[in-house]
């Protein structure tokens, strides 16, 4: 169920709709961290004057542009880690259209679903960019204890989280919350398994970088798989 439902999403990155929100999630989190970089270099140049007295030496000049510069590497190590984060945030913003977009292709003799407004997926959003952050920050302060396991605590960890939020974020679609938190946990196994297929990705450049939008696809289909498989018995 779970690989038919990845693999089926796959096979939807062609659509023109899922194109649409990968440009626009790419775009507005490159325009983010580009923004960011600017504040950080700003914020730099009002703090540290043009020319510093040291101990010993005197005064000297260009440590705020020496800072600057080094701070190009600071902001390309943090973006390592918070693309994907910020893209799975931007992505929920667009979360309706991929779905929609799978449910058109895959499911359409499924009823209308409940939309969700923007403030809706504005909150989902921070939260789950608020959940993730504060998860792998976590997870970063434990890597010195686990040592080579360091990889599998990164997809243990988010593979938890991308198969709690994404689930929830498309079963809210069709269902109300309460709901849908009883069909998670009734599948928090197989959501785990899911989110650590989608969470593998995430280590490799460029390839994670598809995730937040094949995420949502993948577990549309899932989430319609296990309901169909349920009600069947």
């Amino acid at each position: 169920m779970i690989w038919a439902s990845f693999t089926a999403a796959l096979g939807q990155l062609a659509d023109p709709r899922f194109r649409r929100v990968l440009w626009l999630g790419l775009g507005l989190t490159l325009a983010l961290l580009v923004a960011a970089y600017a504040g950080f270099v700003a914020l730099i140049q009002w703090l540290v004057p043009e020319m510093t007295d040291l101990p010993l030496i005197g005064p000297v000049g260009g440590i705020d542009t020496l800072l600057s510069f080094a701070s190009v590497f600071l902001m390309l190590g943090l973006s390592v880690f918070l693309m994907v984060p910020v893209a799975s945030a931007f992505t929920g913003l667009f979360l309706e259209e991929v779905v929609q977009a799978v449910e058109d292709r895959h499911y359409p003799a499924l009823p209308p679903a409940r939309k969700m407004g923007l403030a809706d997926g504005i909150i989902a959003s921070v939260n789950f960019l608020g959940l993730v952050i504060l998860v792998n920050l976590a997870a970063l302060l434990a890597l010195p204890f686990v040592g080579p396991l360091a990889p599998v605590l990164f997809w243990a960890v988010n593979g938890w989280l991308l198969g709690q939020e994404y689930f929830t974020m498309v079963a809210l679609r069709r269902m109300p919350r309460a709901e849908a938190r009883g069909w998670r946990r009734a599948n928090r196994a197989r959501l785990w398994l899911a989110g650590t297929l989608m969470a593998i990705p995430l280590t490799v450049p460029l390839v994670n970088l598809l995730i937040p939008l094949l995420g949502v696809a993948t577990f549309t289909h899932l989430f319609h798989r296990i309901v169909a498989a349920q009600q069947a018995r």
